[in-house]
């Protein structure tokens, strides 16, 4: 063989040579049933969908004007990796009226606000460190602890509490391994809303054990019966060690947009905005520019928006809790209804499995948003009363054949 040959290499498993880190990385489950619902569909199957938490409104049109007039305009370089300053200015005068005071330097902005649950956890967490999150929750909390190297340690959601935390749970399993605890109010997948007595409870252990506090409230905006979240990032005492995360996709219906952000200490926001810098530069200017004008002229229309979702809420809750076998907390909060279905004798896979292959009927087992999901199915009800009142009739001749009535 000629000295300058380049040996071929012996054949080898590529799967050997992929990062401990992603070892167990899963997608998410609203994906997975996406696409074998699409699949049925292409069979000529009939399919009411259920599983997809994205608003079916169409983003506002003062927010797409917006968006085009930037563009025209030039906004379409780029821009600070932490956000543009008018965008930054907005967000933290909306934070500073609804939940407590911030400043523009804390604020970094995000294509999405995923980029604002990963970033603070890489930047905080080392190998080996604890971190809390809640079961059932959003399953980019695990993948993204997993990721830095964390240990994840699922804090359970308990029915009984409308979806609140067990806080005996917390109380014995935040410790010195503890770094930082993930809170989800209003929640993905349960729809409820932690209320301020707890949270008032968390931060004195966190404060007390000296653990950082995550607080999703992505959902923060959809919530019903003209009440409020409340927000842990009101807790003055605790901002010190609070990570706030929010984004326009559900509040705005702009999840294609891809536009969060989140809130920190400025010393932490300067190192999240490092970590934005390298993995994905900046957020598009056209995009943010948009932002701002939902921030300031758009609350009427959420409001609206709000007002239909309850409606959607009402019906599909009083659906599900007429059909034998199973019950279902009203939801205070999100687009989503989280009933309990263990008097139906099925694991939720295979629930959910059948509801979609035999009743047409696309939602989520629990499970899929981790162990204690187990005797749960969510459904989103961005979607129009009729196909709600679709889905039940439909899963109400599911459970007569199952011999409940």
């Amino acid at each position: 063989m000629p000295s300058d040959a380049i040996p071929r290499e012996k054949p080898h498993s590529t799967m050997t040579s992929f990062a401990h880190r992603i070892s167990n990385i899963r997608p998410e489950g609203a994906y997975q049933v996406l696409a074998q619902a699409q699949e049925l569909e292409r069979q000529g199957r009939d399919i009411v969908h259920l599983e997809i938490g994205q608003p079916d409104f169409q983003t506002f049109d003062p927010i797409c004007q917006s968006g085009k007039d930037a563009i025209d305009e030039g906004h379409t370089r780029y821009t600070p990796s932490a956000g543009i300053r008018e965008l930054r200015e907005a967000i933290a005068a909306r934070i500073s009226a609804t939940k407590g005071h911030c400043s523009p330097a804390e604020v970094v902005v995000g294509p999405g606000a995923k980029p604002g649950i990963l970033f603070p956890i890489l930047a905080l967490v080392n190998p080996g460190d604890e971190v809390l999150y809640p079961d059932p929750g959003f399953p980019s909390y695990r993948a993204d602890i997993e990721l830095a190297g964390g240990i994840p340690v699922a804090a359970p959601l308990l029915e009984k509490r409308n979806f609140s935390f067990d806080l005996d749970f917390l109380a014995d399993r935040m410790g010195d391994k503890t770094k930082l605890l993930i809170i989800n109010s209003p929640s993905n997948p349960t729809g409820g809303t932690i209320p301020r007595e707890d949270l008032e409870t968390i931060a004195k252990l966190a404060i007390e054990r000296d653990v950082w506090v995550m607080t999703d409230e992505i959902y923060g905006d959809l919530v019903y019966d003209n009440q409020t979240a409340p927000s842990f990032w009101s807790i003055e005492e605790a901002r010190h060690r609070t990570i706030l995360v929010d984004g326009f996709s559900k509040s705005f219906a702009m999840t294609g947009w891809r536009l969060g952000f989140s809130a920190m200490p400025r010393e932490l926001a300067d190192k999240v905005a490092l970590l934005t810098m390298h993995a994905v530069g900046c957020t598009a200017g056209f995009t943010q520019v948009a932002g701002v004008t939902a921030l300031e002229k758009c609350r009427d229309a959420v409001n609206a928006q709000i007002a239909i979702y309850q409606q959607r809420r009402d019906r599909i809750v009083d659906g599900l809790n007429a059909l034998p076998g199973i019950s279902c907390v009203q939801p205070s909060g999100a687009f989503y209804a989280f009933p309990n279905v263990t008097q139906l004798g099925l694991p939720s896979v295979e629930l959910a499995r059948r509801l979609l292959s035999e009743a047409g009927v696309a939602c989520l087992s629990g499970t899929d948003f981790g162990e204690h999901g187990e005797g749960y199915l969510r459904f989103s009800y961005a979607c129009s009363l009729d196909t709600i009142d679709e889905a039940i009739e439909r899963m109400g001749a599911f459970v007569r054949k199952l011999g409940l009535r």
